[in-house]
């Protein structure tokens, strides 16, 4: 398997770029996932908090206004679970190059979920990391400088 990782270089060297801007993206998640679990995301209902601040803006589609105030609000605990889960996940996969495309759209739900509750001074910033991760999925990055490069050579399929 280490042989495939050095492998990869040599035959999708041309995705080498992406790669570097993949391991990036996933530092910042892996970053983001740390900073929440240290200021005590998980114990303290700043989620909630910030979700009530939210549903009093307007940029919001209905539908989902409903689901964060019936379901997201009363719950917020496991709510706060699989964000700062799901910002791991998200991360690890990006840092080692493995299932990547399954977790750009992670990502992506990720990002929207931001500029639906986020302030609009991020806004810009989280749509550039939505086309990335667009990127991230369609040219397949974890093929170099990862562990996708390995299981596409030998299972073709669409996850890697």
């Amino acid at each position: 398997m280490l042989q495939a990782y050095f492998e990869s270089i040599k035959y999708v060297g041309h995705l080498l770029p992406i790669s570097l801007l993949r391991i990036f993206v996933g530092y910042f998640y892996l970053q983001q996932a740390f900073n929440d679990w240290k200021i005590h995301i998980l114990s303290n209902s700043v989620v909630s908090d910030l979700i009530v601040d939210a549903l009093s803006g307007d940029k919001m589609p209905y539908w989902y206004r409903i689901f964060l105030s019936e379901q997201v609000i009363p719950h917020w605990d496991v709510y706060a679970f699989i964000l700062v889960g799901l910002q791991l996940a998200v991360g690890i996969s990006y840092l080692i190059g493995y299932v990547v495309r399954p977790a750009s759209v992670l990502g992506i739900i990720l990002c929207l979920n931001y500029i639906a509750i986020g302030s609009s001074s991020q806004e810009l910033f989280f749509r550039l990391l939505i086309a990335c991760q667009l990127t991230f999925a369609w040219v397949g990055a974890g093929r170099c400088l990862g562990f996708d490069y390995y299981f596409y050579k030998r299972y073709r399929g669409m996850w890697w």
